[in-house]
């Protein structure tokens, strides 16, 4: 089962997480210019603390396809359990049984 919590629109400037992390990665990237995908990902990865955090990235260069149409039968096949707090931002998905 995975489960999903999303902090609600515009409230990201109080994500903690974002916070504590974005700083470390700035002070590691020490003004270099961002001029590709290589210099960006080694910057993010290259991030540590004292504390022991770390941070790992990697580029993801698959192609995806966009605007796929997701039916209504397609949307309610999937397992998700909403979440007792907001459940408009937050649910679980589980895996959806086998038909025997």
């Amino acid at each position: 089962m995975i489960r999903v919590c999303h902090f609600p629109p515009g409230t990201s400037k109080w994500n903690k997480i974002e916070h504590r992390l974005f700083c470390y990665i700035s002070q590691t990237r020490r003004g270099r210019p961002l001029i590709n995908y290589e210099v960006i990902i080694n910057s993010i990865a290259a991030t540590t603390t004292s504390n022991g955090l770390q941070v790992f990235a990697r580029l993801d260069r698959r192609d995806y396809s966009k605007k796929v149409a997701v039916s209504d039968a397609e949307l309610a096949a999937v397992n998700l359990t909403p979440d007792p707090f907001h459940p408009e931002w937050n649910y679980a998905i589980a895996p959806t049984p086998k038909e025997s």
